[in-house]
């Protein structure tokens, strides 16, 4: 790949400045770090420094976040599939995605934080890791990481792909950078076909249109049982409490539904009255503190699933409490079997929203703003479906929440259409791994099969 010598100087000058910049990403870690200890973990990583001893020749998957890894967990298993021994690089930028990403392990796999983003760090990572091949998931394109793949001969991908409309156009004013970065891709595999649009507007080259790899999320029984389990401790008198979730609220959404709560007496009241137990499940573990207090400055009386005694005594305030805080990582499967219905974090304020088809996947219908489009296409499809609403603001969330608890015949049918939805759309993890080992042996990148 032939860079002009404004692509070249726009990289040296990029590689420049994110150096300047690692004292700045070192305080940041350590203020991270002072809320979610899993920050302060092997943070010379972070620079490109490695002191575990690593075999060459893993396939090597980065997923940045907890919504990348469950993602991933998904391809992984597909691709173990058709590589039998495959060793596993896991790499992740975040404290939840690295938390996530520690089931996903098997004896002989490694995981690590993929390093800041300078030519030195990402040179450093390749050699000490020596990975076949490089899968980056979704959106992780990073301008000095794909520069360093094609200069030591690792052939990168960037699977489960999707770029929205606001990134397209931030990309496009960057060319310089961002051109290079995703001609230096091996291979783009998307999720749309209008992702791939986006993405060879940019000069990837997309070799397929494969569709969303959440799609393949499975129920999860000890998920279920466990779910069933709360349901049946909520009820009162024997009638089981609706259960409204929301689900992975950002700063600022727990006040919005707070004050749209307590603007209708009448609504508020007729919630009360339902006996409606809310779960609130914000996305951010440092922020979980934040939210109780607030909460329960509003006087609302609060339960922590984090204190349920794990010896299975259920505790009178878990029964009797208006709201549960889900402050717990990994639960996110248990608490949409749980919930009745879902208001969609992240897309009540201009934030784009979140993964909406795990909720589908397990029969939990949504109540989604008008902000989705980090999740354009899905969100589209979950509401052509039937399987979500979406309203105007928060007021309209909790009269949609209304209308579905007073029609329980409606609301069965939209927690039926999201089940539909997903099992039409199964089946892309194994043609992600299909896909990646087919351009692999096209292009004589041995050893993967047995994990050499």
């Amino acid at each position: 790949m032939n860079l002009s010598w404004r692509e070249r100087g726009a990289l040296a000058v990029y590689g420049l400045l994110m150096g300047a910049l690692q004292p700045l990403l070192r305080r940041k870690l350590q203020r991270r770090g002072q809320q979610e200890p899993g920050y302060l973990h092997q943070v010379p990583q972070r620079f490109g420094v490695y002191d575990t001893p690593v075999k060459a020749g893993a396939v090597w998957v980065h997923a940045v976040s907890l919504g990348e890894t469950r993602a991933a967990a998904l391809l992984v298993h597909a691709l173990r599939q058709h590589m039998p021994g495959m060793r596993l690089l896991l790499t992740h930028s975040t404290a939840t995605g690295w938390a996530q990403g520690q089931a996903l392990l098997q004896p002989g796999d490694v995981q690590a934080w993929l390093p800041w983003d300078t030519p030195e760090a990402t040179r450093r990572f390749l050699q000490r890791h020596q990975p076949h091949c490089g899968v980056l998931m979704e959106t992780e394109v990073w301008p000095s990481l794909v520069q360093a793949c094609r200069i030591h001969g690792v052939p990168l991908f960037l699977a489960n792909a999707r770029l929205n409309d606001k990134s397209f156009h931030s990309a496009q004013r960057w060319s310089w950078l961002s051109g290079p970065a995703y001609r230096g891709l091996r291979g783009v595999l998307a999720q749309s076909n209008a992702d791939a649009k986006r993405l060879r507007a940019l000069g990837a080259r997309v070799d397929a249109v494969l569709g969303n790899l959440k799609f393949d999320v499975q129920p999860q029984p000890v998920a279920q049982a466990n779910a069933q389990r709360w349901r049946s401790q909520w009820s009162r008198l024997g009638q089981p409490r609706p259960v409204i979730m929301l689900a992975s609220t950002r700063e600022g959404e727990e006040a919005l539904w707070l004050e749209a709560l307590a603007a209708n007496a009448a609504r508020m009241q007729a919630f009360a009255d339902a006996g409606v137990l809310w779960l609130l499940v914000p996305r951010h573990p440092q922020r979980f503190d934040e939210v109780h207090q607030q909460v329960v400055a509003k006087g609302c009386s609060v339960f922590r699933r984090s204190a349920l005694p794990a010896d299975g005594a259920w505790p009178a305030q878990a029964t009797d409490a208006q709201v549960w805080l889900g402050d717990s990582l990994g639960e996110m499967p248990q608490y949409f079997h749980a919930a009745d219905m879902a208001l969609l974090g992240g897309s009540f304020m201009p934030l784009g929203g979140q993964n909406l088809i795990e909720a589908a996947a397990f029969g939990c219908p949504i109540i989604m703003g008008p902000h989705t489009f980090n999740f354009a296409e899905a969100s589209e499809q979950a509401q052509s479906a039937g399987a979500a609403q979406r309203v105007a603001d928060m007021d309209g969330a909790l009269n949609q929440a209304l209308a579905w608890l007073s029609d329980r015949a409606a609301l069965a049918q939209a927690q039926q259409a999201g089940l539909d939805m997903v099992a039409q759309g199964r089946g892309a993890a194994d043609r992600y791994a299909q896909e990646i080992v087919r351009q692999l042996s096209d292009s004589q990148v041995g050893g993967l099969s047995h994990g050499a």
